[in-house]
């Protein structure tokens, strides 16, 4: 039986056309701004958000690290969610990039209001705190479990950062999961947003590689910085070529994405098992068990039917749907989760 791998979105492979046009990509130098290929994926995802110009690194990691660096100084601060990936899952990149400070935010399932960032900005006159200089949402939120902001919501957070003259930053390393399920547009965001981080090897399906947006001077400085942390890359074109397939073929069918993870929550909240779920608005799916199954168990139990998940923290549990999740790889993780609540387990 295969393996259904709801893990991450981060575990997708290129498909036969992807790859496909991979290999037939024109490449040439991109630390002399020669590759064709990586060209057009930059000014492609420039162009599709709004925004002037744009630098292909391999992660979303990289962009958002060098994003924070190019707007803040030594001993500044960052507002952030306190769940945000740039806090939590970059290995202490802020610190160690930029020697930035963190201002850190309990919003909403990741989100932020314009009220929370107003409360945590800081000022340069007193000498006792890190002035803040860069504000950072994420959309969607992966702790959050995929809740997403608006363009309303981003618009309220981006009129506050005006006000105070701070660049506001996006990590949109599923940004267009946000944008399927909240129907805006992506050029709107060139609008509100001073850079922003567009990831590619998660619901898009590319396997390696983001694009770091902004203008042409915050790209030149950004290409430098890239440069410092080993960025620069050479023949990329075959990678950036999967990017530009996945930005024309995959956006519009991660409908059926977040489609699926509703039919796994929908299926949760009947388990005799789950305690709660976070609601599902796009293809996350994170809930916490009841003390029938610890959770590294519960795992166990899916692994030996051929479903693997993540423990996601005490009791907790995620799920992420994606392109390689097939129909029947849905229906079979169903009839596992069903079967599960009728099972007796000792504790």
């Amino acid at each position: 039986m295969q393996i259904t791998d709801l893990r991450s979105d981060t575990v997708t492979r290129p498909t036969p056309e992807m790859l496909s046009a991979m290999f037939a990509a024109k490449v040439g130098d991109d630390v002399y701004a020669e590759d064709p290929t990586i060209n057009e994926l930059e000014q492609k995802a420039a162009a599709m958000f709004g925004m002037e110009a744009g630098l292909f690194c391999p992660s979303g990691t990289m962009t958002n690290q060098i994003s924070i660096k190019a707007h803040t100084e030594p001993m500044t601060e960052v507002i952030c969610d306190i769940t945000s990936h740039i806090y939590q899952y970059e290995g202490g990149g802020i610190m160690y990039n930029s020697m930035a400070s963190v201002a850190l935010v309990h919003g909403n399932r990741g989100k932020m209001t314009p009220a929370q960032v107003e409360a945590h900005f800081r000022p340069l006159d007193n000498v006792h705190y890190p002035p803040t200089r860069l504000v950072s949402l994420e959309n969607t939120c992966n702790k959050g479990g995929g809740a997403y902001y608006t363009i309303e919501e981003i618009a309220a957070i981006s009129e506050v950062c005006k006000r105070h003259n701070l660049p506001l930053h996006l990590d949109g390393a599923r940004v267009f999961n946000a944008l399927v399920a909240s129907g805006n547009k992506a050029k709107d965001y060139g609008l509100y947003f001073d850079s922003i981080s567009v990831c590619l090897s998660k619901g898009l399906g590319a396997p390696v590689g983001s694009v770091l947006l902004g203008s042409k001077d915050f790209i030149k400085k950004s290409r430098r910085i890239r440069k410092v942390l080993g960025g620069g890359m050479r023949q990329a074109g075959y990678l950036a070529a999967a990017g530009i397939y996945a930005l024309d073929n995959n956006i519009e069918r991660l409908q059926e994405d977040h489609r699926k993870a509703k039919a796994l929550e929908e299926t949760l909240l009947q388990a005799d098992y789950v305690e709660s779920v976070l609601p599902v608005e796009t293809n996350i799916v994170i809930f916490k068990l009841n003390e029938k199954y610890k959770d590294l168990d519960f795992v166990a139990a899916l692994d030996e039917q051929n479903i693997r998940a993540s423990s996601f923290g005490p009791q907790m549990i995620r799920f992420v749907t994606h392109l390689d999740i097939t129909e029947e790889m849905l229906q079979h993780t169903l009839q596992v989760l069903h079967s599960l609540s009728k099972q007796q387990v000792e504790v």
